[in-house]
């Protein structure tokens, strides 16, 4: 099956994704001016049905400018100065994307500090407060 191999049992198909090609920027001469070598990968999360709710629920959580308001993710390629190079550069990106988004988040352990650096922060801010008001005009008498 073509697609991108994301791990044992999750497959994104050819058909979910959309490529497009255009102009590189940079350096590279007149090279960069004649040939679209970057891509740009998209997939559509919100409508893809190779992946399963939980995943998509990650992706879409994602704060990332790749991801646009309709859930469609974008992977812009333009690393190397060959088309094909930029093509598996943007889908081993897209794949390590949704691996991330597939592996278990760390819970949380809610820790207070202690009673030294509250100490320190106290004191530190009290320093600072002096030196600012050191800085202040003295008062007429």
């Amino acid at each position: 099956m073509n697609g991108i191999f994301i791990r044992h049992g999750l497959i994104i198909p050819e058909g979910e994704l959309s490529e497009s090609f255009i102009h590189a920027s940079g350096p590279g001469g007149q090279n960069v001016n004649k040939v679209a070598s970057a891509v740009q990968l998209r997939l559509d999360i919100r409508n893809s049905p190779s992946l399963p709710d939980q995943i998509k629920t990650v992706l879409l959580s994602l704060a990332d400018t790749r991801l646009d308001k309709a859930g469609v993710l974008t992977v812009t390629a333009r690393r190397f100065r060959e088309q094909a190079k930029n093509r598996a550069d943007a889908r081993a990106r897209l794949a390590e994307l949704i691996r991330a988004a597939t592996r278990p988040r760390k819970a949380r352990k809610a820790t207070r500090p202690t009673k030294a650096s509250v100490k320190r922060v106290a004191e530190s801010k009290k320093h600072r407060g002096r030196i600012k008001k050191d800085r202040a005009r003295p008062p007429l008498d």
